[in-house]
């Protein structure tokens, strides 16, 4: 007696045209076919005229590998079939177990197919052009917990996910724990595509976001793939995710500085617990997390509706002329270059020889002191504090006094005694535009860079900074 073989064979996800010719050809010649009995459709128009055809229902797969193994050790050439690819949630795993379990020397080979989710991005247009995972929220064999493990890391490492089995009458809600799950870790706005029944008579597509998805319009039937952070919208009917050619194009503008700062912000934008923020106010945290590699800005920095913005222009038309900052080491951080294109003057009065004098007579610090001469000089300039709360509370008694009229000002001192308090006298003047570092955390450079991000605001629609770097 001749020796049988088992072939595990993908047949794609449900039309002719999908199944690969090694597929076709191996229905052809087998002996015997088994499978899930509705999959018998997809390819009855080319099994042969004698073949023996064993079909079972769901959740029969034991008894479908068990059948294999008895009629291929009668010798026969058996093709086990499987919808999409037979390795991916297909018959291939059990039928090397089985192989395993009964220490058969029956010969198996596995044919790959189209999967579902291959057939599912092809009809969405590019969804899956980085890196990728597939999680199947079946739990009849996973536990649940395990799952949604998983599903926090795709989420959170901002894989583009495909999700399997993604509901039945009787798991209904697990697709809105998984949306949830998604949803801390990623925008509202990340794109989604769904297919259902893809590549059979009955196919629907449809592309929405994560935060429009609607987990109510979704069966067993259907295939969901969920981009990645970079991934976009493209007509409204297609899904694109970029493998990053047109973003690693080099201009002959950039330079190595320049380049380095551009591919820091795009990777702190991708990680952004929340992205969907005005640009202006995101220009100016991506600037404060960058400087400070602490992502806890995301928490604690606020900026008034539209500050930056409004701020950029008034230094643009020329009716804001003056930055005045608490200490030299905040005025040594703001970029040279945008100044000198913007014709601004920077000033620190710390180092006045009229501030010693004033601060002794008074009783009060060198920097109130030196807030004081700036405002009787420039009481409209854009105020910038990194260091000294004292300065920040001095000038916000004179703005109570009517002798301040500050364009913005920006509060960032950082320390332990009157930091917190000296933020909080700053938020009530609702006519001036300010940003502002919450509670302890602060700091020069800070103040510096929320000063940069205001200078090139023009540069954030293409999220490209550091222009006079």
């Amino acid at each position: 007696m001749s020796e049988g073989k088992i072939i595990v064979a993908g047949i794609g996800p449900g039309s002719e045209e999908d199944i690969t010719p090694a597929v076709l050809q191996t229905v052809k010649i087998s002996d015997v076919i088994i499978g899930y009995k509705y999959y018998f459709q997809f390819v009855e128009g080319v099994i042969g005229k004698d073949v023996l055809c064993i079909d079972t229902g769901m959740k029969k797969e034991r008894e479908r590998a068990e059948e294999a193994f008895r009629y291929a050790e009668e010798g026969k050439t058996v093709c086990v079939i499987s919808s999409g690819d037979a390795g991916i949630y297909g018959m291939a795993p059990l039928v090397y177990e089985m192989k395993k379990e009964k220490q058969s020397n029956i010969e198996v080979e596995v044919l790959p197919g189209i999967s579902a989710f291959q057939k599912a991005a092809a009809l969405l247009g590019a969804p899956i052009g980085h890196d990728f995972c597939i999680i199947s929220l079946s739990d009849l064999m996973t536990p649940w917990d395990r799952i949604e493990k998983r599903i926090s890391a795709a989420a959170s490492a901002d894989f583009v996910t495909a999700i399997y089995n993604p509901k039945s009458n009787g798991r209904y809600w697990q697709l809105y724990r998984l949306t949830e799950l998604f949803l801390k870790e990623r925008s509202p706005e990340t794109p989604v595509g769904y297919v259902r029944q893809a590549g059979r008579e009955e196919q629907e597509i449809k592309v929405t976001t994560l935060g429009e998805f609607d987990p109510e319009e979704i069966d067993m039937f259907t295939i969901i793939i969920i981009g990645n952070s970079q991934s976009y919208i493209f007509g409204k009917e297609y899904i694109v995710t970029p493998r990053g050619y047109y973003r690693e194009t080099k201009n002959e503008d950039i330079g190595i500085g320049q380049d380095i700062m551009i591919r820091s912000f795009r990777t702190i934008d991708s990680e952004l617990r929340n992205r969907n923020i005005p640009l202006d106010k995101k220009w100016a945290l991506l600037h404060a997390i960058h400087t400070t590699a602490d992502f806890d800005m995301e928490n604690i920095f606020y900026a008034d509706e539209k500050a930056v913005e409004n701020l950029h222009y008034r230094f643009v038309k020329g009716e804001l002329k003056t930055i005045i900052t608490d200490v030299t080491m905040v005025a040594s951080g703001i970029r040279k270059g945008a100044l000198e294109r913007l014709d601004i003057e920077v000033k620190c009065y710390l180092h006045d020889e009229r501030v010693a004098e004033l601060a002794k007579s008074k009783g009060i610090t060198r920097t109130q002191a030196g807030i004081r001469l700036a405002v009787d000089e420039y009481p409209d300039a854009l105020y910038v504090f990194g260091n000294a709360p004292t300065a920040l509370m001095e000038l916000c008694e004179l703005i109570r006094k009517g002798k301040a009229k500050p364009n913005g000002i920006i509060a960032a001192p950082v320390g332990f005694v009157n930091v917190k308090e000296s933020k909080h006298m700053t938020k009530p003047f609702s006519g001036i535009p300010k940003l502002i570092i919450e509670g302890r955390k602060g700091g020069s450079n800070l103040a510096a860079t929320l000063v940069n991000a205001i200078l090139t605001f023009d540069d954030a629609e293409q999220l490209k900074p550091g222009r006079d770097v």
